[in-house]
């Protein structure tokens, strides 16, 4: 990775991983590490799909308050949260994982152990970044790591599929104000995310009169055309390579089996967008509404007879954005990814272009931020066959612990890096 980290943040990063106390803790991460596996593993039986995460909830409060957080809660946007308090003269820091899964209830039979390797559904993204924030709890207090600012430990609701990285949205709108957020999503130290991809689905209906196939024929407008039409013209649209920028129909539904012999009243499309750049995501979807209406008066013009009409509904509406790549958290990100990921995977170094996850959120509110637990390995995330290997998991949560020590400043010992 051609990355250059300035002197003064390699110098705040030598100094943090050469204090005694964070020295302790990190190496406790490290004998740590059966007891999270096995913690890890509850997590993963936990089951907790997108919007019904509330059992995995309550084990995760649970959890932070058994780990010496006071007046942890559950909110009412079942964000769980807990404030870790420091002296008082230093920046809030969010360290954020999010609970749910893309897996339905009963998906999670049993928790299988071969060689070394987890498998269940689950098993990666993201009960091990949630199990990561209290390895670095844990850690922290064991070790007696006074921190200058407070540290926000939080399990974040609603960050998968139509969830819409709900969770963070609202925890930045109705929770106590951060000045900077570190989020894990994965298991591996090599990735770090500081950009966001941003993104919409959305529902467009087409209406008309509908009748029978044969008797009604030329007689009225047919809705279920008029969003083929649509599709047809969004399937020949051209965006651009960088910013990477995207489109797809991904749904469409019309009519049943019953009346496979009628004109149908009604057809919908869903169809996500998403971009690199916010400018661009705003004329793709302009172009999108654009095609409906002419596919719309193509099939009205088609007939002469009556009129199809549209609305469309919001699914998902996430911002994308950008900062500095060389801003202190994104400069600190690398120099711990440098320090933590082993040598035959240094190559697998970087910062990624883009990115769908809860930091987007942060992004688009201006607050400086880095997703990290991104790496190599596909680990079959979002797929019945997902796995997460034991061997060196401990790396992720001491990466987490010494940037988030930089983060916040330690009191008496190391200023913060913003």
């Amino acid at each position: 990775m051609d990355y250059q980290v300035s002197e003064k943040i390699q110098s705040t990063f030598d100094k943090t991983i050469k204090n005694p106390q964070i020295a302790q803790a990190i190496e406790m991460i490290r004998g740590d590490h059966a007891f999270s596996m096995e913690e890890h593993k509850a997590f993963v039986l936990c089951e907790a799909p997108t919007f019904c995460e509330d059992e995995r909830a309550k084990l995760f409060a649970q959890k932070l308050t058994e780990y010496g957080l006071p007046d942890v809660r559950i909110d009412e946007d079942k964000n769980v949260w807990g404030i870790r308090k420091g002296t008082g003269n230093g920046p809030v820091i969010l360290v954020e994982a999010h609970m749910d899964t893309v897996f339905p209830f009963g998906s999670v039979k049993e928790v299988r152990d071969e060689n070394g390797v987890m498998y269940a559904p689950g098993a990666t993204d993201n009960t091990r970044g949630m199990t990561t924030l209290l390895a670095v709890l844990r850690a922290m207090n064991k070790a007696q790591i006074r921190t200058k600012g407070d540290i926000i430990f939080c399990g974040t609701s609603r960050e998968e599929g139509m969830g819409s990285l709900g969770g963070m949205r609202d925890f930045l709108a109705h929770g106590p104000k951060v000045d900077a957020s570190i989020s894990v999503d994965g298991a591996d130290t090599e990735a770090i995310t500081c950009e966001a991809t941003g993104y919409r689905t959305d529902e467009v209906n087409f209406y008309g009169i509908g009748g029978h196939a044969y008797t009604a024929f030329g007689l009225m407008a047919n809705p279920l055309h008029a969003a083929a039409r649509a599709v047809a013209k969004i399937a020949d649209f051209e965006v651009p390579a960088d910013p990477k920028t995207t489109f797809c129909v991904s749904n469409f539904h019309a009519g049943n089996d019953a009346g496979v012999h009628a004109i149908v009243p009604k057809a919908t499309i869903k169809f996500n967008i998403r971009s690199n750049d916010q400018k661009l995501l705003d004329e793709l979807e302009q172009r999108v509404y654009k095609a409906v209406q002419e596919a719309c008066d193509e099939e009205t013009a088609r007939w002469g007879k009556d009129t199809i009409t549209w609305d469309s509904k919001r699914f998902c509406d996430v911002p994308a954005g950008t900062q500095d790549h060389h801003a202190p958290l994104v400069e600190a990100a690398v120099a711990a990814a440098r320090h933590f990921t082993p040598e035959e995977k240094q190559q697998n170094i970087g910062i990624r272009k883009g990115g769908c996850v809860n930091g987007n959120m942060a992004i688009g509110k201006g607050v400086p931020c880095v997703t990290i637990g991104g790496g190599e390995r596909n680990r079959c995330i979002h797929s019945l066959d997902e796995y997460f290997p034991y061997e060196g998991a401990y790396a992720l949560p001491q990466e987490v612990l010494t940037l988030l020590c930089m983060a916040v400043g330690v009191d008496g010992e190391i200023e913060s890096i913003f």
